[in-house]
């Protein structure tokens, strides 16, 4: 089967299909066979009998080419709306209204129950002519199902991570107001201290959300500006000293000189503090952290900047790495949302890099990321 074009005198171009013995031909001129593309394409004539119907709507609707091809349209794609209705006898696609021009996508049940995205376009040989091709389009609902599924799944991540801070702000904050002058200045001190914490947590959290919904979006914004990721790297190291981590704990190996690298430090800083936390809390033994120019440089030209953060813990299974960028991932232990990671990724790839994670010399986890370096095209 082929779909090819022709033109009416005056008038827009109008597909036209036929059936083909061998099943091959070309989409509109472009050299393109209807199986090959990704959707279900269904084309009826202007009588209402199917002349092309392509591999994938065979597949979405378990219903053979050969079979439907000279069908009529209703009987080869008994369609019904979700009140049990005949989609075609509804639409009337060939009757009704002159200046209808299609149906919109919606969710349809195909014999059986099985939903199916359905949208259907009328070509004339001009405005208000006779419908010359009813082209119909099918797209399976699991993408779609999964989608909803990985939202659902993040609305019930957040409300839980929510509830539990929130919970002790409102118990600590009703019991304080209520009895002040029962408690201790340390008592009030430490009540409010654990306040604090479980507010930062909040604040944490929907900043995680922001940037997930940006980083699917396409909308992060980056605020570019030199940055010396080794000197970045020790201010971090420095910080989990200050909270209680034993200093010889950390390996820094800074290798220069270091290209000029120029991306955000917010974010930059965003990905070293997830790494480097991970590390800490889920790895084990010495974490050691390197920065160095790229070995390999990019296809498309132009130095990188490669950093490493290994432990020497179990590291992670095999198994596993194929799903540690993805959303709610959390290994072995649980704790966190699992989003850090995702995030993590979205912000290296928004700076036109790329991470990985593999084995460590030592055992355990190694995450490693590049960045291009040099100067943004508008400073050059």
């Amino acid at each position: 089967m082929s779909v090819g074009t022709s033109r009416a005198p005056g008038a827009p171009d109008v597909v036209r299909a036929r059936a083909d013995r061998d099943g091959s031909g070309d989409l509109g001129g472009l050299g393109l066979d209807p199986d090959e593309l990704p959707d279900g394409l269904v084309v009826a004539d202007e009588t209402g009998r199917i002349i092309c119907f392509n591999a994938a709507a065979a597949r979405i609707t378990a219903v053979r080419a050969d079979e439907a091809i000279g069908a009529p349209l209703e009987r080869a794609l008994p369609l019904e709306d979700l009140e049990g209705r005949r989609w075609w006898q509804l639409t009337d696609p060939y009757g009704g209204l002159a200046i209808r021009v299609g149906q919109p996508e919606r969710n349809l049940l195909l014999p059986g129950g099985r939903e199916v995205l359905v949208s259907a376009r009328y070509l004339r040989t001009h405005r208000t002519g006779p419908v010359r091709r009813v082209v119909v389009s099918l797209r399976d609902t699991e993408a779609r199902r999964r989608t909803e599924r990985s939202h659902a799944e993040l609305i019930a991540t957040v409300a839980h991570e929510l509830r539990s801070p929130l919970t002790s702000v409102k118990g600590f904050t009703a019991t304080l107001l209520a009895k002040w002058e029962r408690f201790t200045d340390d008592q009030k001190k430490l009540m409010l201290e654990t306040v604090d914490a479980d507010a930062n947590r909040v604040t944490r959290l929907i900043a995680e959300l922001l940037d997930i919904s940006r980083i699917d979006s396409g909308r992060l914004e980056l605020r570019r500006q030199p940055v010396d990721i080794g000197a970045a790297v020790g201010r971090h190291i420095q910080s989990h000293v200050a909270s209680g981590q034993d200093a010889g704990r950390f390996l820094l190996r800074v290798q220069q000189p270091l290209p000029d690298c120029w991306a955000d430090p917010d974010k930059i800083d965003q990905v070293l503090s997830n790494l480097l936390e991970n590390a800490v809390r889920h790895g084990e033994g010495t974490v050691t952290i390197g920065v160095a120019p790229s070995s390999s440089p990019r296809e498309r030209g132009g130095a990188e900047t490669a950093v490493t953060v290994s432990d020497e813990g179990p590291g992670i299974p095999e198994e596993s790495m194929g799903r540690v960028f993805t959303r709610f991932w959390r290994g072995s232990k649980r704790g966190g949302t699992g989003l850090g990671l995702y995030i993590v990724k979205g912000i290296v790839e928004a700076h036109g890099g790329t991470i990985t994670v593999g084995r460590a010399p030592g055992g355990g986890a190694q995450f490693r990321f590049t960045l291009p370096v040099g100067a943004p095209a508008y400073l050059q």
